[in-house]
């Protein structure tokens, strides 16, 4: 063993770095290997079950793995396994959180398409900055934002710190990293506005006057139906859709980003 050890300390000498440090890269490592494995186990297994018929146990399957790890693939599977138990709603929002994690992939936008046209509902409506939005993934606009600003901020201080003339090149520089800042910021308002948009879970959902159960109903919403909401008044949401707005219970509509 402590040889071994001795082994593994002239590697981490080798490689310029610490011992501990190498042993705690080694450590995260194994963790990743680890929690990679475990999420290629439960997708199997959703898999099998899907395939066996046992859609409930599938669909079970898959939400507790999106639930601990969150991928645009793991949402897929999941809105697949809803749509074939009959849950449209389900996979619609299913299909809408792979979205926003990933706006591109193919399988969910396909998705979508045949899963609206089947049920006959809208997409959501979205105002222009959360249009644009949509065109990265929404975590990756904070990061944009982040990158850009330090970028503008670079090329404007650190010529003065080293006593150097501003070139013009930095000037293009500084003005390119402001103008992807003032934009990635205007993408990020509609990030936070999208996490209000959700979608109605089940059929014949009932849309009331006022937040109570013996409320005047005032429209009925299909599954799959996109909302918007304004506000919450204890087990309520205040919502909008393309046509009304009304009260609808919290647990009848499931919110894009939740």
């Amino acid at each position: 063993m402590n040889h071994i050890f001795s082994q593994f300390q002239q590697a981490a000498r080798l490689l310029g770095v610490r011992w501990w440090t190498a042993v705690l890269v080694l450590a995260l490592a194994c963790l990743l290997v680890k929690a990679r494995a475990a999420d290629d186990a439960s997708f199997t297994r959703g898999v099998e079950s899907a395939r066996a018929g046992q859609l409930s146990e599938a669909g079970h399957v898959f939400e507790k793995s999106v639930q601990a790890r969150p991928s645009a693939g793991g949402f897929v599977n999941l809105g697949i396994t809803e749509w074939q138990r009959g849950h449209a709603g389900a996979a619609i929002l299913a299909w809408e959180r792979a979205t926003w994690l990933d706006p591109h992939d193919a399988r969910a936008v396909q998705n979508l398409k045949f899963a609206r046209a089947a049920v006959q509902v809208d997409e959501p409506e979205l105002r222009w900055f959360e249009t644009a939005s949509t065109w990265l993934p929404a975590n990756l606009w904070l990061w944009l934002a982040g990158m850009s600003l330090w970028l503008a901020l670079g090329a404007l201080v650190l010529p003065s710190v080293f006593r150097r003339r501003k070139s013009g090149w930095q000037q293009s520089l500084a003005a390119l990293g402001l103008c992807a800042f003032i934009f990635s910021v205007t993408a990020n308002v509609g990030v936070v506005s999208r996490t209000d948009i959700g979608f109605v879970l089940k059929k014949n959902v009932p849309l009331r006057l006022t937040p109570t159960s013996g409320s005047e109903v005032t429209s009925i919403l299909s599954a799959g139906e996109p909302v918007r909401r304004l506000k919450t008044r204890g087990n309520y949401f205040f919502i909008r859709t393309s046509v009304a707005a009304g009260w609808i219970e919290q647990g009848q509509i499931g919110l894009i980003n939740e």
